[in-house]
C-alpha cells in the first residue's frame, strides 16, 4: 500500500498543509484554536444545532463539477477534508475588507441578537445561494432547519433570506385560487389614525446587490491534485487512533481484511456522537475518499443501484429526478424514500450522512431502513473474497450473523427496486416537532393487489422506535394476504400487528402507549391512502372514502411565511438626528454576522494557559464515602484534582441569604451535583481526565424527585407563602357553580446558544485576578471569587463584553463555576479557561421550576369567576437558589388579566433531589399564568361559553385594584384585547374553524385567544438602583459604560440611542465598550425586562450632567461642534467625564399584610393564535398569530419587536415541544439538542402578526417606554390553548363531552393521546406498578 502522510486542504482560498495530524481532531476545535478562525461556534457537539456550520467544496474530476455543501464542523473530522475547500464565516466577507450580501441582510434585517448561532445561519445561507442564487422559500427554510436560534423567533432570519427570493412578500399560496392578501377572513383591519405608524423595520434598496461572480473561487491547485492520478492511500497515526484513508476499491477492500473490526467513516454523524457521547473508542479507522464505486449511479432494468458512499442529500436529489424520469407506477418506493429526506436532520447532516452508514449502523429510529426493507431492497456487498448480495430484511436489521455483513466486507451499494402496477407504497414518522428530530416511531408499508381485484399478494409493513432495532411485522402481513382491502381486514390487521409488535411499559424512549397508538394510526393512515388510490384508479369496483376520512391524508396545512409589524412612528416635531423611536440595527449586527463579534470562548489562549473539567456527581441522593483522583493525576497533561477539602474554610457562598456549598464533598444531594474539578494542560485532557476520578458513594433514603413525593414526605425549602383578597370562604356559598381542578407544568432549559463560559487570569501583582466570564451578573462573580480568594473586592475584577444568550441562566450557578475556576487560576498563578459542553450545562444548571397548580373555583352561569382559591408548588431542587423568588412573583402574578374579587394564593417550594432549578424568562408567571388560564378554560366548558366570553367578563375593569391592593388602569388592557379580536378577525376564522371540523373528522382546527397583564418591578429600591460613566474626549467622540450586559437585547445599542439623544450627537460619535466591575461598581444582575429602563436612566443623568456643565460653553459658540466644545471646556478645567445614577422605583410587599407596591408599571398584551392539529398522530401546525403588544413609546422598535417574537417562540416551545425527561433514579436523559426539542423555523407560526398599540400616556420610565423582554413568554400558551381547542373538538365529535385535563408541555404524544378513538381504545395498558417505567414524570 503506497501511503501518503501529508494532509492537504483549504480554508477561505489559503493552503492548508498538515504533516503530523492527530485523527482524533476535529475540525472544529481545529478551526478555533489551530487557525485562530473563531466566527465558527460551539453550540452542542452532535451536529444538531447548526452554531458550527461551515461550506465544504469539493471537486469531482470525472463530472468536472464542483459541489458546495453545509456541513457541521464540530462532526468532520480534520483528517477527511484533505482535497477539500473550507469555507468559514470569516471567508465570505469582514468589515475590515466588504461584508457580503448575506451578512448584511440578516444584520440589518435585524436577524442577529444575541448573535451566537449567527455565523451558522450565514453559512447555511451562504451555501445555499452559492447552489441556487436565487432560492424558493421552501428551498430556504429547507436550508435553516438544521440552524436553531434561542433568541429572535426566526422571523427576522426569514425576512433577510426572503430578500433573495425571487418572490414578493406574499405567502406564495393560493387557496381556492385567491391570494390570502386579498382573501377577506385573512385581512388586517388597519389603525384609523392616518399614517401614524409604520410597518417597515428596514430598507431593502439599500442592500448590497448578490454577485455570484464576486465568490471565492476553488482553488485550482486542489482541481489539478484531484485530477492528477495515482492518489495514494493516506494514513495518519496519532497517539491512540490510526485512521486509513484508501482512493482505490482494492486497497478499501484490503484495508478492511486486516482490519476487519474497524469502523468505515463517511460523514462521521453515526460514529461521531457515539465517540463524543457514548465514550465509544476504535483504534483504528477507514474512511474512503472518492472511491467511484461507492458513489455510483445506475438504472438498471429492475431498479436503482445506488452507491453506499452517496449522501443522503445526494440521494434525495437522485430520487428527484428518478420521478420526473420514470412512470408513476415505477416510483412508489421512491416517493416514500423522499418523504423522510426531506424532514429527516437538518440539511448539514443530510449532506454528510451516507446512505451505506445509515442502513448499516441500524439505528432503531432509522427513517429509511423500514421503507428500504418493505421496498425488497438488496445490499451488494465486497470483499478480498468476491461479491456477495444480501437482502436488507429483518433479520439484517436484526444483526443476526447468517444474515450481516461479514467484518472483513464493505457495502458497496444499494438495490432499490421499482414498484409495480398495483403496488402501494407509503412512509409514515412522527417526532416531538416537524423538522431536524429523530421519530419516535416510523413506518414503512407496502401493499400489491393482484391485477384489479383489491385482493393483497403480499403485504410488508416495518416500524421504527418500537424496538431495540426495525421491526418488520412478518407474521402479521402473511396472515393477512389473500384477504380484501376493506374495513375488516384493517380491523384484522391492527390487532395482529399491535400483537406481533409488543412493546413493554419499561421500553428505553418512554411513550409506550403513544408508540403503540401510533403503530395502528399509521396502518389506518395506510388503508386511507391506499383506498383513496384505488378507488381512482377503479371507481366502479372501490367505495369512496367518506369526505370527513380525507383529511386524514392530507398533510398538515404548511403554506409560505409572511408576516406584518405594525410600530408607531416618531413624533414629526422629533429633531432629525435623534435616533430614539427608530429601528436602529443592533450595535453588533454586522459583527455577529461576519463572525467578528469576540464571545468569551473566542479569546486568545493566554500563555500557560490551563483547562478546568467538572466531575459531578452520579446519584442523586448519597453518601459521598471517598473520592481517589490518582488515576486521573497520573494522565499526562492532569495538573491537579480540586475538592471541596481544598477549599477550606470558603467552600460556601451566600447569593440571597441562603449560603450554598461550591464543592460538595460530603453528601451529593442531585446527580449533575459538582463533586470536584480536574486542571490540565489542554481540553481533551482534562475531559479525559475527569472521567477516571473514582468516587465512591452510599446511596441514602429516601430519593425524592416529583412534587407528588415531596408533598407525602413533607420536604419544603421555605414556609408557605400566601395572600388572600377579599372573603373567600363567603364568596363560595353564594355562587351558581364550584369546580376543582389541577394541571401539571413540566420544566423548561434555558438553552441559550453559548453554553456557560469564563477565564480567569491571575496578575503577577498584588494578587489581581481578572475574570472573563458569560454573565449575567459581574458584581455576583466578583464578590463569590473575592470570598474564595480571601480577598477584598477591589483586586478582583469581572469583564463581560457580550453573552451568548442568558435568559436567566447565567447569574449565581455561573459565580460558583466562575469561583472554582479562579480558585484553580490563583493556585496556579496560570490562566484557566472552563467552557462547559452542552450535556453538562444541561445537567448542572437546571432551568425553569416545574410546577403544579391545583384550583378551586366559584363561579355564576354567565362566567364571572366570584372565588379562586389556588395552590401553586413549585419542584425548586435540592436547594433554595431563587426558587422563593420565583414562587412569589408567580403568587403575585397569578391573576393575570383578571379581577378576582375573592381570592386565597399559596405556595410551596418543595425539596427534591434533582439540581436546582434557577430564574428563567419571566420567572414564575409562564407557570401561574397557565393555571390561571387553565381554570378559566374550565369554567367556561362548564358554563357552555367560549373561554374568551369567560375572559372578557372577567378582565380588569379600568380602574381597579389588584389582590395585593395596588392600584391599576387597565385601559390599555382592554383596549389590547379588543384591537387583538379585531386585528386576527377572530370571529370570522372562528366560524371557519367550526365549519373546518365539522367536516373533517381526522383533522382538527383550534383558536384561542389571551390576555396577558405582566407586572414590572423587582421588589426593592436597592434591587432597581443602576450607575453609568460618560466620558467626552477632546476630539468630540463619546465613551458610555453602564453596569447591564448586552445578552441579545439589544441593551448596548439602545444606550448608545439614549447619549445621542441627550447629547444631541449622531450615533456614530458614541461608543460602548462592555461591562466591568472596574468601571460601574455594585451593579445589580441584569434581568426582569428592566436593564434598558434603569441603566437608561443612569445613561441619561449622566448626559445631563454633563450638558449642564457644558451650558456656558455652548451657549458662547452654539454654532460649534463637539470638538470645539470638548476643548474650551478642557482649557477652562471642566471636568469631560460624569456618573450618572439611578436610585431605582420606589417598590415595596408586606407579605404579613398582604399589601404592597412591588412593580411600577404593567406591560398589557393580547395574542390570538390558530393552530390545526392531526388526530391520527398528536402532530400540530401554527397556523397564525397575531399579538397586540403595549409597549408605550418604543426606544426601538425593531429590538422591541424581536424581543416579543422571541420570547413568544420560546414560550411556545416551553409549552408544547420542551420535554425535560429524568431516569427514576434521577438522571437527566434529555442533555442536548438530539433529544431536547426547541422550536425550529419550521414551528413558527405560518403567519406572524405583530403589532404596537399607539402609545397612550407618558410614564416616569425612561421615554416612557416598557420593558418588553419577558412579557411575551407568556403569550406562547395561546397555542396551547388553541391546541386544546382543536382537541375538545375531536373529543366531541366523539361523544367525550365531559373535563379533560391537558398537561404542559402539550407534546404530540399528550395530543395524540387525549384525542380518544377506537386506535386508543385497541391498544393493550400496563397496570402502573407492574413494570419500572423509564423516565418519571417531574
Amino acid at each position: 500500500m503506497d501511503r501518503a502522510t501529508e494532509l492537504l486542504f483549504y480554508v477561505n482560498g489559503r493552503k492548508v498543509l498538515e504533516n503530523n495530524v492527530d485523527p482524533e481532531t476535529m475540525l472544529l476545535p481545529y478551526l478555533r484554536k489551530k487557525l485562530r478562525l473563531t466566527g465558527t461556534k460551539y453550540g452542542c457537539g452532535g451536529g444538531g444545532c447548526g452554531a458550527c456550520t461551515v461550506m465544504i467544496s469539493r471537486y469531482n474530476p470525472i463530472t468536472k463539477k464542483i459541489r458546495h455543501y453545509p456541513a457541521n464542523a464540530c462532526l468532520i473530522p480534520i483528517c477527511s477534508v484533505h482535497g477539500a475547500a473550507i469555507t468559514t464565516v470569516e471567508g465570505i466577507g469582514s468589515t475590515k475588507t466588504r461584508v457580503h450580501p448575506v451578512q448584511e441582510r440578516i444584520a440589518k434585517c435585524h436577524g442577529t441578537q444575541c448573535g451566537f448561532c449567527t455565523p451558522g445561519m450565514v453559512m447555511s445561507m451562504y451555501t445555499l445561494l452559492r447552489n441556487h442564487p436565487q432560492p424558493t422559500l421552501e428551498q430556504l427554510t429547507d436550508a435553516l432547519g438544521g440552524n436553531l436560534c434561542r433568541c429572535t423567533g426566526y422571523r427576522p432570519i426569514i425576512d433577510a433570506c426572503k430578500t433573495f427570493c425571487n418572490t414578493s412578500g406574499c405567502c406564495q399560496s393560493k387557496e381556492n385560487g385567491v391570494c390570502c392578501l386579498n382573501q377577506g377572513i385573512n385581512e388586517l383591519p388597519e389603525f384609523e389614525e392616518g399614517n401614524k405608524t409604520r410597518s417597515k423595520l428596514f430598507s431593502e434598496e439599500e442592500f448590497l446587490p448578490l454577485d455570484p461572480t464576486q465568490e471565492l473561487i476553488f482553488p485550482p491547485e486542489l482541481m489539478m491534485m484531484a485530477e492528477k492520478q495515482p492518489q495514494r492511500t493516506r494514513i495518519f497515526v496519532g497517539d491512540r487512533m490510526t485512521w486509513i484513508s484508501p482512493v482505490t476499491l482494492k486497497e478499501f477492500i484490503e484495508a478492511k481484511a486486516k482490519y476487519p473490526q474497524a469502523p468505515v467513516i463517511m460523514g462521521n454523524t453515526s460514529i461521531g456522537p457515539e465517540v463524543k457521547f457514548k465514550g465509544v473508542f476504535h483504534p483504528v479507522v477507514l474512511s474512503p475518499d472518492r472511491i467511484e464505486a461507492l458513489n455510483a449511479v445506475d438504472y438498471a432494468s429492475d431498479g436503482l443501484i445506488l452507491g453506499a458512499g452517496l449522501s443522503l442529500a445526494q440521494v434525495k436529489d437522485i430520487l428527484d429526478d428518478a420521478i420526473l424520469q420514470l412512470p408513476e407506477e415505477k416510483t412508489q418506493t421512491y416517493r416514500a424514500l423522499l418523504k423522510h429526506l426531506g424532514t429527516l436532520a437538518g440539511s448539514q447532516i443530510r449532506n454528510m450522512a451516507s446512505l451505506g452508514g445509515h442502513i448499516v449502523s441500524r439505528h432503531l429510529d432509522s427513517d429509511l431502513n423500514p421503507l428500504l426493507a418493505v421496498g425488497n431492497c438488496t445490499l451488494n456487498l465486497l470483499s478480498t473474497q468476491g461479491e456477495r448480495q444480501i437482502p436488507l430484511n429483518e433479520q439484517f436489521l436484526r444483526k443476526c450473523p447468517s444474515a450481516d455483513l461479514k467484518p472483513e466486507e464493505i457495502l458497496i451499494s444499494v438495490s432499490i427496486p421499482y414498484s409495480r402496477k398495483w403496488e402501494f407504497v407509503s412512509a409514515f414518522r412522527q417526532a416531538q416537532r416537524q423538522q431536524n428530530a429523530l421519530a419516535i416511531v416510523n413506518s414503512g408499508m407496502r401493499v400489491l393487489f393482484g391485477e384489479g381485484d383489491g385482493i393483497i399478494r403480499e403485504l410488508s409493513i416495518s416500524y421504527g422506535g418500537v424496538g431495540p432495532t426495525t421491526i418488520c411485522a412478518k407474521n402479521s402481513c402473511q396472515k393477512l394476504i389473500g384477504r380484501f382491502w376493506n374495513e375488516e381486514m384493517l380491523d384484522a390487521a391492527c390487532r395482529l400487528v399491535l400483537d406481533e409488535v409488543s412493546l413493554p411499559g419499561s421500553a428505553p424512549g418512554g411513550k409506550v402507549e403513544f408508540k403503540r397508538t401510533l403503530i395502528i394510526s399509521f396502518l389506518f393512515k395506510f388503508y386511507l391512502e391506499v383506498s383513496q388510490i384505488l378507488k381512482r384508479m377503479d371507481p366502479v369496483r372501490f367505495p369512496s372514502l367518506a369526505d370527513k376520512y380525507e383529511s386524514a391524508l392530507e398533510d398538515l396545512h404548511s403554506r409560505h411565511h409572511w408576516s406584518t409589524l405594525k410600530y408607531q412612528n416618531v413624533d414629526p416635531k422629533q429633531l432629525p438626528q435623534d435616533p430614539i423611536g427608530h429601528p436602529i440595527m443592533h450595535l453588533s449586527g454586522i459583527k455577529h454576522a461576519t463572525g467578528e463579534a469576540i464571545y468569551c470562548d473566542d479569546m486568545p489562549a493566554m500563555e500557560g494557559e490551563l483547562f478546568l473539567a467538572f466531575v459531578t456527581s452520579s446519584r442523586a441522593h448519597a453518601k459521598i464515602v471517598s473520592i481517589d483522583p490518582s488515576e486521573a493525576l497520573s494522565l499526562p497533561g492532569v495538573v491537579d484534582v480540586l475538592t471541596g477539602e481544598h477549599l477550606h474554610g470558603v467552600n460556601s457562598f451566600s447569593f440571597l441569604g441562603n449560603p450554598e456549598k461550591i464543592l460538595e464533598s460530603d453528601k451529593a444531594f442531585c446527580v449533575g451535583q459538582l463533586v470536584c474539578a480536574v486542571i490540565a494542560d489542554s481540553e481533551v485532557q482534562a475531559r479525559r481526565a475527569a472521567k477516571q476520578v473514582k468516587i465512591v458513594y452510599q446511596d441514602l433514603e429516601p430519593a425524592i424527585f416529583t412534587i407528588e413525593e415531596a408533598i407525602q414526605h413533607n420536604s419544603y425549602l421555605a414556609p408557605e407563602r400566601k395572600l388572600e383578597y377579599g372573603n373567600v370562604d363567603e364568596a363560595f356559598k353564594v355562587v351558581d357553580q364550584i369546580l376543582e381542578g389541577e394541571i401539571r407544568m413540566g420544566g423548561q432549559e434555558h438553552f441559550y446558544m453559548e453554553t456557560q463560559s469564563m477565564l480567569a487570569v491571575p496578575r503577577e501583582e498584588d494578587q489581581e485576578m481578572d475574570v472573563y466570564v458569560s454573565t449575567q451578573y459581574p458584581k455576583g462573580i466578583q464578590d463569590i471569587v473575592a470570598s474564595v480568594l480571601k480577598l477584598p473586592a477591589n483586586k478582583v475584577m469581572c469583564h463581560v463584553k457580550r453573552v451568548g444568550g442568558a435568559f436567566g441562566g447565567k447569574a449565581f450557578k455561573t459565580g460558583f463555576l466562575a469561583a472554582i475556576t479562579a480558585f484553580a487560576a490563583n493556585k496556579h498563578g496560570r490562566a484557566v479557561r472552563c467552557i462547559l459542553e452542552r450535556g453538562e450545562d444541561m445537567l448542572i444548571t437546571a432551568g425553569r421550576h416545574p410546577y403544579l397548580g391545583k384550583y378551586k373555583a366559584g363561579f355564576m352561569n354567565d362566567g364571572r369567576i366570584l372565588a379562586l382559591d389556588i395552590q401553586h408548588y413549585c419542584n425548586g431542587g435540592a436547594t433554595l437558589d431563587e426558587s422563593l423568588f420565583v414562587l412569589d412573583i408567580g403568587l403575585l402574578k397569578m391573576d393575570n388579566a383578571y379581577k378576582f374579587p375573592n381570592l386565597r394564593c399559596r405556595g410551596w417550594v418543595c425539596r427534591t433531589n434533582l439540581p436546582s432549578n434557577t430564574a428563567l424568562r419571566g420567572f414564575g408567571f409562564p407557570q401561574a399564568g397557565l393555571i390561571t388560564e387553565s381554570c378559566i378554560t374550565e369554567v367556561a366548558a362548564k358554563c357552555g361559553l367560549s373561554p374568551e366570553k369567560v375572559r372578557t367578563i372577567n378582565l380588569y375593569k379600568e380602574i381597579d385594584q389588584t389582590h395585593y391592593r395596588q392600584e391599576i388602569n387597565a385601559k390599555t388592557l382592554i383596549q389590547c384585547w379588543k384591537e387583538c379580536m379585531a386585528m386576527s378577525s377572530y370571529s370570522l376564522r372562528k366560524a371557519a374553524v367550526e365549519k373546518f371540523n365539522s367536516e373533517n373528522q381526522w383533522k382538527k382546527k383550534g383558536l384561542a385567544m389571551v390576555p396577558m397583564k405582566y407586572p414590572i418591578g423587582v421588589g426593592s429600591r436597592a434591587a432597581g438602583q443602576a450607575s453609568a460613566l460618560v466620558h467626552i474626549y477632546l476630539d468630540g467622540s463619546v465613551l458610555v459604560t453602564h453596569g447591564g450586559i448586552e445578552m441579545g437585547q439589544g441593551v448596548h445599542t439602545k444606550m448608545v440611542q439614549v447619549a445621542s439623544r441627550e447629547l444631541g450627537m449622531p450615533l456614530s460619535n458614541v461608543h460602548l465598550r462592555g461591562t466591568s466591575t472596574e468601571t460601574i461598581p455594585n451593579a445589580n444582575v441584569s434581568g426582569g425586562s428592566v436593564v434598558a429602563d434603569f441603566n437608561g436612566m443612569a445613561v441619561k443623568d449622566a448626559c445631563q450632567t454633563l450638558l449642564k456643565r457644558l451650558e456656558p460653553i455652548i451657549s458662547k459658540n452654539p454654532r460649534g461642534t463637539w470638538k470645539d466644545w470638548a476643548q474650551a471646556a478642557f482649557e477652562e478645567s471642566i471636568s469631560l467625564s460624569a456618573t450618572g445614577y439611578f436610585r431605582g422605583y420606589e417598590s415595596s410587599m408586606n407579605w404579613e399584610t398582604g399589601e404592597g407596591h412591588f412593580f411600577e408599571y404593567f406591560v398589557y398584551g393580547a395574542a390570538c393564535s390558530e393552530v390545526e392539529i392531526d388526530c391520527l398522530t398528536g402532530a400540530y401546525k401554527n397556523i397564525r398569530t397575531d399579538i397586540v403588544m403595549d409597549a408605550g413609546y418604543s426606544i426601538n422598535p425593531a429590538l422591541d419587536i424581536g424581543q416579543i417574537e422571541g420570547a413568544f417562540i420560546q414560550g411556545m416551545g416551553l409549552y408544547t415541544t420542551e420535554e425535560l425527561h429524568y431516569s427514576p433514579q434521577g438522571v437527566l436523559y434529555t442533555r442536548g439538542p438530539n433529544q431536547y426539542k426547541i422550536p425550529t423555523i419550521r414551528d413558527t407560526p405560518i403567519e406572524f402578526h405583530v403589532s404596537f398599540l399607539p402609545p397612550s400616556e407618558n410614564s416616569n420610565t425612561l421615554y416612557s417606554s416598557k420593558g418588553l423582554g419577558e412579557s411575551g413568554m407568556f403569550l406562547g400558551c395561546s397555542v396551547f390553548f388553541a391546541i386544546h381547542d382543536a382537541v375538545k373538538a375531536a373529543r366531541q365529535e366523539r361523544g367525550l363531552f365531559g373535563p379533560f385535563t391537558l398537561n404542559s408541555p402539550l407534546t404530540p404524544e399528550r395530543i395524540r393521546m387525549a384525542c380518544e378513538d377506537k386506535f386508543t381504545k385497541m391498544i393493550p395498558r400496563d397496570k402502573p406498578g407492574s413494570y419500572v417505567p423509564w423516565n418519571i414524570p417531574v
